[in-house]
């Protein structure tokens, strides 16, 4: 059983608190430019496994493209069924939506973000963009791609958020 979220990332800054001398302030930067990028997130809850897929839209379209790069990498060989837990948004839900053979879509009730293990990746995904200021949207996605590389890497940080104790039973 997988669990799948995405997020959206763009050039406008996420801030966070820093330390300053006192009576000094801290450098800030208040740009507001409103590109952005779609993080699509996997994760297995029960061994920490992850991988992220960087699309430029949250669509049925994009989201069949995540799909396919999920199962391919996660079932090379296409022999398992991928049961892949999601919510109720409408690229999840479009009737277009291009599922791998192997994949099964559980859909979570609506208004339930709090069962959806995937939710918890974003704070960590995040939390390498923060107090950063990005030019271009390939800066961004150049970093971006560094920090969800450093998470698969990492099973026992993302097993740590995601792994909700229903979700690793079952």
């Amino acid at each position: 059983m997988w669990c799948e979220d995405e997020a959206r990332l763009g050039l406008k800054p996420i801030t966070r608190r820093v330390w300053a001398l006192k009576g000094t302030r801290p450098p800030s930067n208040g740009r507001h430019r409103f590109e952005s990028v779609f993080v699509y997130g996997f994760a297995h809850p029960a061994s920490g496994r992850g991988r992220f897929v960087i699309q430029p839209k949250a669509n049925a379209e994009c989201m069949g493209r995540a799909l396919a790069a999920f199962a391919r990498w996660a079932d090379p060989s296409g022999r398992k069924v991928l049961v892949v837990i999601v919510d109720g948004s409408g690229g999840h839900t479009a009737k277009k939506l291009a599922v791998p053979a192997n994949v099964v879509l559980h859909r979570l009730p609506s208004c339930t973000p709090e069962l959806q293990p995937a939710e918890r990746l974003w704070p960590l995904v995040r939390e390498g963009l923060a107090n950063r200021v990005f030019d271009d949207l390939p800066a961004l996605t150049d970093t971006l791609t560094a920090r969800c590389a450093w998470l698969a890497d990492h099973p026992k940080v993302l097993g740590g958020a995601v792994g909700f104790h229903w979700a690793v039973a079952a």
